[in-house]
């Protein structure tokens, strides 16, 4: 079942149309997955209408390789993504911030290249950023980002 998925647009929000689209599952299937899948928790709006943000649609793509390509059954998928979940919270405790970060984990490499790539690369000026300051606002970003999905 081996589908080339289209490439992920820059954008901030997704309909769970869209969503459908740009991982080749049927929205009735992404309802069910929400169920299922703790970490998948999409905003709602007016009428109940869901809005995903990219790094869920990257869950979601990893969720559908996981069942459809792996063979993983719903509760094995669940743990397996609880078990690359941990890991990588237990390596950025551990202070190691990977470069391709939790995306790469969650999509693949290769996917995550992909759509890392996809967008404009940046000017001559913007590229003299000493890498120790990336990776320590990188840091920060990731433990904001663990702040506000604790909650939830």
């Amino acid at each position: 079942m081996e589908k080339t998925l289209p490439p992920i647009p820059v954008k901030r929000y997704f309909t769970i149309g869209e969503v459908g689209e740009l991982c080749g599952v049927k929205p009735h299937v992404l309802r069910y997955w929400e169920q299922e899948f703790t970490q998948l928790r999409p905003m709602k709006r007016r009428g109940n209408r869901r809005y995903y943000q990219h790094h869920e649609v990257l869950m979601i793509r990893r969720i559908r390789d996981l069942l459809y390509d792996q063979g993983f059954t719903i509760s094995g998928a669940r743990n397996k993504l609880q078990e690359l979940t941990q890991g990588e919270r237990d390596r950025r405790k551990a202070g190691e911030v990977p470069l391709e970060g939790l995306e790469a984990i969650e999509i693949g490499q290769e996917e995550f290249d992909a759509a890392v790539h996809e967008e404009p690369r940046p000017s001559a000026a913007a590229q003299t950023v000493d890498l120790s300051q990336l990776l320590h606002l990188r840091r920060e970003l990731f433990e904001i980002r663990e702040l506000l999905t604790v909650g939830h």
